[in-house]
């Protein structure tokens, strides 16, 4: 999918695609209509303005009188007006248009994101979920506020500019209009061209987006490998790229601009001489003349403007197909109809109906494998895991030790099988509703943008001061905030940048603590944490996963060892169960993990 949604391969307007927004343009019906009416007023008075310019000339200009000169002010005046009202209303409805569908994209892609399964993140790069997420809906927006509405006013002004034409001499009229083609022609042939080097352009401002991105979040990879030259080579090699691209499309805009106004001129030449002949011939008035000399050199820019719009919704299309197959990306794990009438949704839970959970999991008859993979990680795998076992997972690294614990967690799905919570399968209850009892510790944990004591707090919303301090406390999580200048007030920063990834552990294991869930998840919760931190964290585990089903997931021997039962899994499979004393004496796999443990501790 992100292949596929990262080429621009729309050429031509398709009204299939902008179809997809009609459930959003029903939001702001009112508005656009709003905008269409102003849009045709303000136009119709802008077309009428050289039928006063004829009526000055003739009546003031040529009579060299002032006779009704008041008046004729007056109602110029009201029409200038009128026009800039139009314009204003117009304007007020179209930044309404545009923050409106904005906010309404966005929020459907946030919401449809926080729905679906993690083997989506597993596979989607954050950089191309944010460019869909900010910069596709706000070109979008954009365009549906401003282009179409441009669009309408373009050829309002045109329609109207010929009305009023023919009707004042529809001959010189067409002769005007002869001209036209030929402008369409020019901006036709040069804006297909601009298009395809603005797409180049935005190609490379991505690359060079994603170049300053690694370049400032690998600064210190960067220092350490001295590839500091290597780096500057490949971001000049990208600016000189769009450096070329940009020269291209401003030659095109350069030679394409002054062919529109000579084409302009044309116009206006045609007018002169056909009309001159007319008026010394007597068929044509002095004042009908300056009209169409102000018809011939200002019909000829919303022309071109029309042709640019056109352009640039064709090329917005390009953006609907982005946001939509984001908002098309399959729920592949997905409660049934009857489990959300029952337990409602991750955004309406109705927790009145949501039994408590031991923690008895049973794994029957389970095959897997990956939505992107062909070869089955696990096959007609059984085990059942009473209520209150840890479970420790021991293989090495890339060993596919995780997939067990995803499947525990319904974060995948069995392809084959069953996963019992309880007795029951964990598709006949809802997915919040397991994902609610979860306490999940990760390797690299991640902090939200907040205070140490928020962050904590995460756990459970409702929890007093009290209660997360205590939480720390269980921990050590309280050393990291003792040495911080503001204590559980401190805040973390973006991602938790301002901690160590040690620190960082603690926080999120006393989060995990704080949430006193049934079921814990470690997931090499220990890995970042120095050897003394360790040892103060290893007693209040062993009491914190007394009661409660667990799985660690673990390389040092000291954690692993206190599990009521071993899963040694090596090239995504179960090689090996039991308890630690059991594997010993089987000198086999876990034997030889356990020297290499050994060896590594001691060194």
């Amino acid at each position: 999918m992100q292949e596929h949604i990262g080429k621009e391969q729309a050429t031509k307007f398709s009204l299939k695609i902008w179809s997809r927004l009609f459930p959003y343009f029903g939001q702001v019906k009112k508005h656009m209509i709003a905008i269409l009416i102003f849009m045709f007023a303000s136009a119709l008075t802008e077309a009428s303005f050289p039928l006063f310019t004829r009526f000055a000339v003739n009546n003031f200009v040529i009579t060299g009188t002032t006779k009704g000169l008041f008046a004729f002010a007056a109602l110029f005046l009201l029409f200038v007006i009128f026009e800039g009202y139009t314009v204003i209303m117009f304007a007020r409805q179209s930044i309404k248009v545009e923050m409106f569908m904005g906010r309404m994209l966005k929020r459907s892609c946030f919401v449809h994101l926080q729905e679906l399964p993690l083997s989506f993140y597993s596979t989607t790069s954050v950089g191309f979920l944010i460019a869909r997420v900010m910069s596709d809906t706000d070109r979008i927006s954009g365009m549906v506020a401003w282009g179409f509405a441009h669009a309408a006013w373009n050829i309002c002004y045109i329609l109207g500019s010929l009305v009023f034409m023919l009707l004042l001499n529809w001959k010189l009229a067409l002769l005007l209009l002869a001209v036209i083609p030929l402008v369409l022609l020019i901006t036709l042939y040069f804006q297909k061209r601009i298009l395809a080097v603005n797409r180049r352009m935005r190609a490379v401002n991505a690359q060079i987006t994603g170049a300053y991105n690694e370049g400032i979040t690998g600064a210190k990879a960067s220092k350490t490998l001295v590839i500091e030259d290597k780096n500057v080579e490949e971001f000049s090699g990208l600016t000189s790229h769009m450096y070329r691209e940009s020269i291209k499309s401003a030659m095109l805009s350069s030679i394409m601009l002054p062919l529109v106004l000579f084409c302009g001129s044309i116009a206006v030449g045609i007018a002169l001489y056909r009309g001159g002949i007319l008026v010394m011939d007597q068929l044509l008035d002095y004042g009908m003349l300056s009209a169409f000399l102000s018809y011939a050199v200002g019909i000829i820019e919303p022309v071109v403007q029309t042709t640019g719009v056109f352009t640039e919704i064709v090329s917005a299309q390009v953006g609907i197909e982005r946001v939509t197959a984001l908002l098309d990306a399959p729920k592949t794990i997905d409660d049934t109809p009857e489990v959300l009438e029952k337990y409602g949704d991750v955004f309406n839970p109705k927790r009145e109906n949501w039994e408590s959970i031991r923690g008895d999991i049973t794994f029957e008859n389970v095959w897997f494998r990956y939505p992107d993979g062909g070869e089955n990680i696990l096959e007609d795998f059984s085990l059942h895991i009473p209520a209150g076992t840890t479970v420790a997972l021991v293989g090495e690294t890339g060993a596919g030790k995780s997939t067990l614990v995803n499947l525990a967690c319904r974060f995948f799905e069995p392809t084959e099988g069953r996963v019992l919570i309880d007795g029951r399968d964990y598709r006949e209850r809802s997915q919040l509703w397991l994902h609610s009892s979860l306490g999940y510790v990760l390797q690299d944990p991640h902090l939200f943008s907040g205070t140490v004591m928020e962050n904590i707090r995460y756990g459970r919303l409702d929890a007093t001061d009290e209660e997360v301090i205590a939480a720390s406390k269980l921990v050590s999580a309280d050393i990291v905030a003792a040495r911080l200048p503001e204590g559980y007030l401190t805040e973390v920063g973006e991602g938790g940048d301002r901690l160590s990834t040690g620190e960082k552990q603690l926080v999120s294991f006393a989060r995990a603590i704080l949430a006193d869930p049934p079921i814990f998840v470690l997931d090499e919760a220990t890995s970042s944490i120095d050897t003394e931190t360790e040892l103060l964290i290893q007693n209040a585990i062993s009491h914190i996963l007394k009661g409660r089903t667990s799985f660690i997931i673990a390389h040092r021997l000291s954690t692993i060892r206190r599990a009521d039962i071993i899963l040694v899994v090596d090239e995504g499979r179960i090689v090996e169960r039991g308890t630690h004393e059991e594997l010993i004496r089987k000198e086999g796999h876990y034997a030889s993990l356990c020297r290499a443990m050994q060896l590594e501790e001691i060194r």
